[in-house]
């Protein structure tokens, strides 16, 4: 126990300071232009401000001499708190402009990474407390980590989060932090992959991409807090909650605490006694809530959060102080009667529908930028987001948690992570195993907290074997884990105990399939659970395909399909080239006759591909084997790429993105490629009564070919209504249009979806199926699209406080099929982010469409209308 004058000062002038200074740290005093200062009150934990980082090729002295404060580091490079090797040296300019065109390939040495580099940083104590620990949340690959001279451990894998006490080590003053980052080999190492997604970094993250923290503590520290509620179902009308603290005794003699905790107004308390060094999971009483404030998924109720503070005191003083966020719902996931995975959420049986996450090539931490891509997901229309082995930082859970996206985080696949599957990665050793129990533990407990994770997916492309599993649910359990863990997200390696059959299919596609192939009733058709499946490539719009590609790669893009792109995909075909894509486009939409040809063609391919994919699996919701979620591959990407996303890198949506926006409507009204059906499905928290659904089907010219309507329809909330059948249609154009509505009791529109389709469909090929696509032996013909009169687009648009209300009119005698709106500042860039309330919409002639968008403050913006038959129009917008 301390004495008495030791513990007035742990109370009275605990305070610690971290400085690195932005360039040199030498014998002189260092620059404090970065000194972070705690908190007095003992438990502050400070991540370190930043670092220096060098290669190990330039540093002639080991590690006792880095982690030195005499150790001069004028000419290394300054980084951020969290920064990949590459990151750094891209942010101190040594590699510019690395997502153009070739550059990351042709301008970066990789020799740069064949080597350890040394990352260093210094601290500042002020003050005394019994115990300073070193939190370290990983490194990619492995770091050696030293302080004040000294060795103190190792820290093996991008997610075996480590704890070091240097309480003997620190000094008041002055100190020195250093780690020694080993290069990284995704096959060999615990560390991060692009498999197919992209083109590797060049260093392979190698380095420190999420915060090192020192803590102060008094003799027991406080290592963790969590929350478990148990909601009473089906009313919602109460819940039990349960808050934990995790504790560890610092010394090596036994310890009272008096455990206080808080949630809300209310108060919680708990004595504990710890052994010598032991650590302990402690249950404060159950509390129960009358009417808790319940956390929902996004389209389905509000996202509040609760916050659980605790407090561990020793001998009546503060010994350290911790707390977390947490959310009231309840997740339950099984296997339905079919063997098909589904969640149920607060008591409904939802339909997952997400995207696969992509974290920057570089995981550099942009917080503005990744709330940007959250609010995406939710505009989307999405409720869940897939991350396969890239965890994210713990900004990315916070805004999931807001937004109420739900997080499906998981290990990935064709690496030392899973190498049974045989795609890749070497055999675990007996320490391998330890590295990814470790892993398990840490990010267990880094994500437990979160009402947005509903599971865990300790499997990718195939299930891990018994001993793994058990190993990791043995970490789960300790972890306090209270949410579903999931095999895999494929069904590859079968029903292995003790998790079994994941009922998450991976059967493709993950490259062009027609419209129709979704209706199917193989692979990867809308039923069951689709882990990971789309039509593959995604084309930017015209200023991001010209931002990304060169001259020449802008060329072959329309015009040698073949050709392989370094901005498609890494390595050999299926996914280096757009073949099958743009072979397609040019059947069905007719031969690109330029770049800006091409890409408006693929932005009409790619909304008729995303929203088919996400209203098939929509309108076989209630099926006789319901379609019970997708996770379209992929949300984003890493980098800027034509292949799998839903809005560009630089965060400019384009035809994807609203064919998506548009298919997960609340209430929307659909037509059938199978069988020619309209449906109303309902997937919001509330379904729709006195209905109006109408059909009309135009030609190619514009004339009215056939009307159809039904009245007084209801639809209930995650319900599907049919409305009725299109008749087969004598005399009509090859291409055509069918224009649907859906309005209420009152008139009032409820949705409008318009389709281009062919009198001759496309044929799909099942029995010539690939593991990544389907065949078709014949194709749509959609060409008439190009061979329509040029639309004269009227724009009127207004701004004020950062939102763009435009009003468009199709002053023509044709029908505009698909009106781009591009926000532009006033030197011609897009403004982006900007989210649209509709966007790439139809118009007949004479028809006026007003939407709006949002996009925060960007002066005036011009707003420009453009698409395949559509005369380019332009305005200033009004203010």
């Amino acid at each position: 126990m301390p004495s008495l004058r030791a513990r007035v000062a742990l109370v009275l002038a605990l305070l610690l300071t971290f400085s690195l200074a932005p360039g040199a740290v030498a014998s002189a005093s260092p620059d404090t232009s970065t000194t972070t200062t705690l908190a007095e009150s003992t438990g502050a934990s400070t991540p370190v401000a930043g670092w220096q980082i060098q290669s190990s090729a330039q540093v002639s002295v080991d590690g006792a001499a880095v982690s030195r404060t005499q150790f001069n580091a004028r000419s290394w490079y300054p980084v951020g708190p969290r920064s990949t090797v590459l990151a750094g040296l891209v942010q101190n300019g040594k590699y510019p402009d690395l997502f153009y065109s070739t550059n990351l390939r042709d301008k970066v040495n990789l020799a740069d990474f064949k080597v350890p580099w040394w990352y260093r940083s210094e601290f500042t104590v002020r003050g005394w407390a019994p115990t300073t620990l070193l939190r370290v949340p990983g490194v990619i690959s492995r770091g050696e980590v030293w302080v004040n001279g000294t060795k103190v451990g190792d820290v093996v894998g991008t997610y075996n989060a480590r704890e070091f006490d240097i309480s003997s080590l620190v000094r008041p003053g002055r100190n020195a932090l250093a780690i020694k980052v080993q290069p990284a080999d995704p096959q060999e190492d615990f560390g991060i992959s692009w498999i197919d997604w992209a083109q590797p970094a060049p260093d392979n993250n190698m380095g420190i991409w999420r915060d090192v923290e020192i803590a102060r503590t008094g003799p027991v520290s406080i290592t963790g807090t969590y929350a478990h509620s148990k909601l009473a179902l089906p009313t919602l009308s109460s819940a039990d909650v349960t808050a934990f603290a995790e504790l560890h005794n610092n010394t090596n003699a036994p310890q009272s605490v008096s455990l206080q905790g808080r949630i809300g107004d209310r108060r919680l308390s708990q004595n504990v006694q710890l052994n010598a060094g032991e650590t302990k999971a402690v249950a404060f009483p159950v509390e129960t809530f009358r009417n808790p404030k319940v956390w929902w998924p996004a389209q389905f109720g509000d996202q509040p959060l609760y916050r659980l503070d605790v407090t561990a005191r020793v001998g009546g003083w503060t010994s350290d102080q911790a707390g977390s966020n947490f959310g009231i719902r309840d997740v339950q996931s099984s296997l339905n009667a079919k063997g098909d995975r589904q969640f149920v959420i607060n008591g409904k049986p939802l339909q997952i529908r997400g995207g696969g996450w992509a974290p920057d090539l570089l995981l550099r931490t942009q917080p503005e930028r990744l709330e940007s891509q959250m609010r995406y997901a939710r505009d989307l229309g999405l409720n869940a987001i897939r991350m396969e082995g890239k965890l994210e930082t713990p900004e990315f859970y916070d805004l999931a948690d807001r937004y109420g996206i739900m997080l499906l985080p998981g290990w990935e696949c064709c690496d030392k992570w899973e190498p049974w599957s045989g795609w890749g990665g070497s055999d675990w050793t007996a320490s391998d195993y330890e590295i990814a129990r470790g892993s398990m533990a840490a990010q267990a407990r880094f994500v437990r907290s979160h009402p947005s994770v509903i599971a865990f997916l300790i499997g990718s492309d195939i299930t891990s074997p018994t001993d793994v599993q058990q190993m990791y649910l043995a970490e789960f359990e300790k972890a306090g884990w209270a949410n579903p863990v999931v095999s895999a997200a494929s069904l590859n390696g079968g029903a292995q105990p003790p998790l079994g059959s994941s009922g998450s299919k991976m059967e493709g596609p993950y490259d062009w399939v027609p419209p129709n192939y979704w209706y199917g009733d193989q692979l990867g058709a809308a039923y069951g659970f689709g882990g990971e499946l789309s039509a593959g490539h995604s084309i930017p719009n015209l200023d991001s395909v010209r931002a990304m590609l060169s001259p020449t790669e802008q060329e072959q893009l329309w015009k040698e399909p073949t050709t392989p792109q370094f901005h498609t995909g890494r390595g050999n075909e299926p996914f280096n080239n757009l073949t099958l894509f743009s072979t397609a486009l040019a059947k069905r939409y007719g031969t690109p006759t330029s770049l800006t040809d091409y890409v408006d063609k693929a932005q009409l391919a790619n909304y008729e591909q995303t929203r088919a994919q996400f209203e098939a699996y929509a309108r076989r919701m209630t099926a006789e084997r319901p379609a019970t979620g997708l996770i379209y591959w992929m949300l984003n990407n890493a980098w800027p790429s034509l292949n799998w996303h839903l809005f560009g890198n630089d965060l400019a949506p384009a035809g994807a993105y609203f064919g998506v926006k548009k298919a997960n409507e609340p209430l929307h009204v659909q037509y059938s490629y199978d069988d020619r059906s309209v449906v109303v499905v309902g997937q919001g928290p509330k379904g729709g009564q006195g209905l109006t659904v109408r059909a009309d089907v135009y030609n190619l010219d514009g004339k009215l070919v056939h009307s159809q309507e039904k009245r007084d329809l209801s639809v209930a909330s995650l319900g599907v209504t049919e409305a009725f059948q299109l008749p087969e249609l004598q005399n009509l154009s090859s291409t055509y249009f069918v224009r649907l509505k859906l309005t209420d009791r009152s008139g009032r529109e409820v949705s409008k979806n318009t389709y281009w389709l062919s009198s001759k469909p496309d044929v799909v090929d099942w029995a010539n199926s690939d593991w990544y696509f389907t065949p078709v032996s014949s194709y749509a013909d959609l060409s008439g699209l190009a061979t329509l009169p040029k639309a004269g687009i009227d724009v009127r648009a207004r701004t004020h406080n950062g939102t763009t209300t435009v009003t468009i009119k199709n002053t023509s005698s044709t029908i505009a099929p698909s009106v781009a709106l591009t926000l532009r500042k006033q030197d011609g860039s897009q403004v982006t982010p900007v989210t649209w309330s509709d966007n790439y919409v139809s118009l007949l002639p004479g028809e006026s469409v007003t939407v709006q968008a949002n996009h925060g403050e960007c002066g005036r913006p011009v707003v420009e209308a453009s698409g395949l038959n559509v005369t380019t129009a332009k305005t200033l917008a009004d203010q």
